[in-house]
């Protein structure tokens, strides 16, 4: 009963507009206080120990460093630097200015962990630049929108590094190998429509008119952009710091690049850039914090073991049970952030993933896929709402135009689970 009573809870809270960390904290404490209702106010001392205990992880303090370097970046200029790079490259034409943002998104997801920043960095360039070529604003907010989705695959990934927190058999290092190739196959499937959408459909008729970037000359101011991901990537393969001190040493190549190199940031920009990864390194704090009293209540619950044991026993084997689940993260992806799907479903997954075997960092794959299907799957993705934001157009208007990036990705997450070897190939090389 108090666990039909906690979930009762939560959907109720969260229904009613009340936020999601919020929602979760409170349906936990309340089902830990009815829990041991004759002396409700000892059990209620367990709330703010997980408060705590969720928050005080060693790799959690990558967090708001890797969202900081997204704002610094972001202001910085690197993002259009690295467009003109691109277009000097793929040239003009119908159908490349979207193949551009795709790129770019894909090469910023390997500087910042963020989708957001990420949608924030690439839109603030690209649907500028593409409703200038002729593209319309709810298209151009579709494809920034999936492209930054590829951010959380591609390393540095935050939702890696809470998957890590929750999962102690995969480590940050095995994660970021591991989501290396997907994120690229991704990428690569998320070109396809979109190229082909634009094409159909004479989207961009004014852009073989616009002039194409000299290509040593922005090679040239691309450079410092292009070497981020390989300082920061390369020095975590060579030894020379962890994945939490790679975020600060992002943080003051971002700056210098900023400061010095391009000198885009001044003194005055900084409190402002930091007042933003702040507010929302707060946010993403805040709900892992409360997701961990939720956690603590499910646990002491007895919920987790009946949950699994009623999945692994429904006959549907173990295809079957996996195909369930995917349905079932996708329906709540729909609704809910990343971050939480992963605080709120990991534990009661863990079980599951244990009774079949499946590899930790392959099975951690498949979630942060389903997730990035979920950060551009109306009516909740937070990536489109930062591109929409960005063209000035509402999310209903992307529906026809997001729908085949999402199969397009969908079909990524099936061969990732038919051939477990392209997610585990790159971490085994590497001797992860």
């Amino acid at each position: 009963m108090i666990a039909a009573l906690l979930f009762l809870m939560f959907l109720g809270a969260m229904f009613a507009g009340v936020p999601i960390a919020a929602a979760l904290g409170l349906a936990g404490a309340a089902a830990i206080a009815m829990a041991d209702f004759n002396s409700q106010w000892f059990g209620l001392l367990a709330v703010p120990q997980n408060f705590y205990a969720g928050l005080g992880k060693y790799p959690l303090l990558a967090i708001p460093m890797f969202v900081l370097v997204g704002s610094i970046f972001d202001r910085s200029g690197v993002a259009l630097r690295l467009v003109n790079f691109a277009v000097a490259i793929v040239g003009r034409g119908s159908g490349m200015l979207p193949l551009v943002a795709i790129v770019v998104a894909m090469f910023l997801g390997g500087i910042s962990g963020s989708g957001p920043a990420n949608a924030a960095a690439v839109g603030g360039v690209m649907i500028a630049a593409m409703a200038r070529a002729g593209y319309p604003g709810s298209f151009s907010a579709s494809v920034v929108g999936a492209a930054a989705a590829t951010d959380i695959l591609i390393p540095p990934s935050v939702a890696f590094i809470i998957y890590s927190v929750l999962v102690p058999g995969a480590s940050v290092p095995a994660l970021f190998a591991a989501g290396m190739v997907p994120g690229i196959l991704a990428g690569i499937a998320l070109i396809v429509p979109a190229v082909w959408l634009a094409r159909k459909h004479n989207m961009g008729a004014l852009e073989a008119s616009m002039p194409r970037p000299p290509f040593w000359k922005s090679l040239r101011e691309a450079l410092w952009g292009l070497a981020a991901p390989v300082l920061i990537l390369g020095g975590m393969r060579a030894g020379w710091f962890t994945p939490t001190e790679a975020a600060v040493v992002a943080v003051f190549y971002g700056l210098f690049v900023g400061m010095v190199v391009h000198r885009t940031i001044g003194v005055r920009d900084l409190f402002p850039i930091l007042r933003e990864a702040g507010e929302l390194s707060g946010i993403i704090l805040l709900v892992v914090s409360l997701a961990g009293i939720f956690a603590f209540s499910l646990s002491t619950l007895g919920v987790i073991d009946p949950v699994a044991k009623a999945i692994v026993n429904s006959g549907l084997g173990e295809y079957g049970v996996l195909s369930l689940l995917i349905l079932l993260l996708i329906t709540v992806g729909m609704f809910l952030d990343g971050i939480s799907i992963f605080l709120i479903f990991v534990p009661l997954l863990m079980p599951i993933m244990q009774h079949y075997n499946w590899d930790p960092v392959w099975f951690g794959v498949i979630l942060t896929l389903k997730v990035a299907l979920g950060q551009f799957t109306p009516p909740l993705a937070v990536n489109l709402m930062v591109s929409c934001r960005i063209a000035g157009v509402r999310m209903e208007s992307t529906i026809r135009w997001v729908g085949p990036m999402l199969l397009a990705m969908f079909v990524v997450m099936v061969l990732v689970i038919a051939f477990p070897q392209l997610a585990l190939w790159l971490p085994a090389r590497l001797g992860y």
